[in-house]
Formats: structure tokens, C-alpha cells, sequence
């Protein structure tokens, strides 16, 4: 049997501490309907005996930490609010976390549980995915962790993650095919209603600029090219527009965004293509030349690689009125 631990944090998102326990207690009914012994023993701790999500409106009851005693897989959820004070206000479960994981349990954070997991120093150089919309707090509060932005799962080393919201029940069946089996997993998918096996985000990424930053010369930088995204637009060019070398405004950029500046101009130009395909009634080719593509295999090969999918695939899925638009 394995004992699984889903901690119920100050903060805490209450879908991510009751879907992972209904998916784990309905492989145990699975096994009892077989005629075979259950399969996870579920536990809830937390730091006090009861605990309140959502501002009171949820009331959990819950072990104390001390109180477990045996424990194969530690369950960190989501946490709501200032993500820096949801750490805080969470620190005393981090001795506890590192304790068990060195003691051989196995960690998965959900979301943004990943900000408390990376907070015990356990990912350091280690994968890692969270939500995507939290993706650059995620980087200035951690940067020594290898953030996989577009990813929805993590496995590294015993330690699991999972990309944003409830994209964090697909590492639940992850793990529920890991432990059960597949068949199970695939049970559990359709019971559900969970697309299996779904690997990334980045269809629901929506690329807003990295600008939490000081750097203003990359900043202009950044605004010119978001306003200036239909032209071609060179480093070269840019860099002697803010008078800076070459080699200084890539280690700048990339740096100031996480994007090289090449990226950068990619990913405007592909949002921007991303907009009209799911409102706009343009053909591919003219949204291509639109944002200043002039190349058609060069336009889908960016796209697919930013978005997992096709122009046509995309706008098959957002639009609306897809089926009666021509490509």
C-alpha cells in the first residue's frame, strides 16, 4: 500500500487537495470492486488539526504533521494570493517536506505549490513547471531551478511537478499509472473525464512580455518590437538603436526576459497571429503576412514549435466559427 500525504497549506486551493484525493480514492474502489486490496492509504496534515481555505469558507480537518507515520508520496496544492507571502506564512511545513523526501518519500506539487517546494531547496538544478502565468516570478524567486514553462509534468529524482490549474490532475494520473498501472490510469481518465496523457501547456500560454524588470534601454527594446512586430526587425537594428554592441544586448535581453531577442520577436508575432486566428475570419496566409511572415513553412514551424499546434489546429480549437472558414 502506499500512504499518500496531500498537506493542506495556509492558502491552500481546495481543487487541489480534493481532486487528487477523489482520483486516489476512487482507484481504491476499483480495487474493492475486483475484489483486491486498496491500493492508497490518504492522508490530510496540516499545522494545526483544522485548517481554512478561501478565507474561511472551507473548513478541513486534518492530522497533525507529527502525526504521520508513514508516508511514500508528499501532495504540496496550489496556494492562492502574494505568492512570496503564501511561502511565508507556509514556511513551518519546510523542514517537514525536506525531512520526509530525505527519508524516502517521494514530493509532487500542484500549480503553484511549486514556489513552496522550490523553497526547500530540493530543486535546485532540478526540472521543474508551475503555472505559466506565474512563470516569471517563478524564475526571479528561483533561478537557480530549471523552469520547463511549457511543460505539464516533472519527473526528476522522486520530485514531481505540474503546469497551472487543473492541468495538475494529469500528474495525478501520471502518477496513478505509475503506481496502478496504466489500465487504471486510463479508468481514471475516463471516469473523470481527464485528457490523457496531455504534455504541455503551451496551448493556453499567452505571452504578455517579461517586464518585471529594471533594465529600461531592454524595455524600450521590448516595446519597440511589440509595436513594431509586422517589419522585420534585426538585433543588429535594435542594438544600434539603443546604442549598445551586440553581444551586450543579447546578454541583456536574455537575461532582463528569459527570451533571446530572436524569441522575443517570435513569440509577439505568434501571439499576435494567435488573436486573429481566434477571432478573425483571415485566412493562414494572410494572418502569416499580417504579423511579417512572408515564408509559410517558416510561419507553421514557429508556431507549432510555440504553441504545440498548426495555425489550422489552433483555430480549429478557439474559433468559433472555424468550420466555416477557409484556409
Amino acid at each position: 500500500m502506499k500512504y499518500i500525504t496531500i498537506i493542506v497549506t495556509r492558502g491552500a486551493i481546495l481543487g487541489n487537495i480534493e481532486g487528487p484525493r477523489q482520483i486516489f480514492t476512487e482507484v481504491n474502489e476499483l480495487m474493492e470492486r475486483m475484489g483486491k486490496q486498496p491500493l492508497f492509504k490518504i492522508q490530510l496534515a496540516g499545522l494545526t488539526a483544522e485548517s481554512q481555505l478561501n478565507d474561511g469558507l472551507y473548513t478541513i480537518s486534518t492530522l497533525l504533521l507529527k502525526d504521520i507515520k508513514k508516508n511514500d508520496l508528499v501532495i504540496i496544492p496550489a496556494m492562492y494570493g502574494d505568492l512570496q507571502k503564501a511561502v511565508e506564512a507556509n514556511h513551518d511545513f519546510i523542514p517537514w517536506i525536506i525531512n520526509e523526501y530525505k527519508a524516502g518519500a517521494e514530493l509532487a506539487s500542484l500549480c503553484l505549490g511549486a514556489f513552496l517546494l522550490a523553497s526547500t531547496g530540493l530543486l535546485k538544478g532540478k526540472k521543474c513547471a508551475t503555472h505559466w502565468l506565474a512563470a516569471n516570478a517563478f524564475r526571479q524567486m528561483f533561478p537557480d531551478v530549471n523552469l520547463i514553462e511549457d511543460r505539464i509534468i516533472t519527473d526528476e529524482n522522486g520530485i514531481y511537478s505540474s503546469g497551472g490549474a487543473y492541468s495538475s490532475l494529469n500528474l495525478i494520473l501520471y502518477l496513478v499509472e505509475k503506481f496502478a498501472g496504466r489500465e487504471t490510469a486510463v479508468f481514471c481518465s475516463k471516469a473523470f473525464q481527464i485528457d490523457f496523457q496531455r504534455n504541455s501547456q503551451s496551448p493556453f500560454i499567452i505571452f504578455t512580455g517579461q517586464k518585471e524588470h529594471e533594465d529600461q534601454p531592454i524595455r524600450k527594446a521590448q516595446e519597440f518590437i511589440e509595436n513594431n512586430f509586422q517589419n522585420k526587425i534585426t538585433v543588429d537594428q535594435l542594438a544600434a538603436m539603443f546604442a549598445l554592441s551586440r553581444r551586450n544586448l543579447e546578454r541583456r535581453f536574455k537575461k532582463a526576459t528569459a527570451n533571446t531577442v530572436v524569441e522575443y520577436i517570435q513569440r509577439v508575432k505568434i501571439e499576435a497571429a494567435k488573436k486573429s486566428l481566434e477571432t478573425g475570419r483571415k485566412s493562414i496566409s494572410e494572418v502569416m503576412y499580417d504579423v511579417g511572415y512572408s515564408d509559410t513553412k517558416a510561419f507553421r514551424n514557429t508556431f507549432k514549435k510555440i504553441t504545440g499546434l498548426s495555425p489550422l489546429g489552433y483555430r480549429n480549437k478557439y474559433n468559433k466559427s472555424a468550420d466555416v472558414l477557409l484556409t
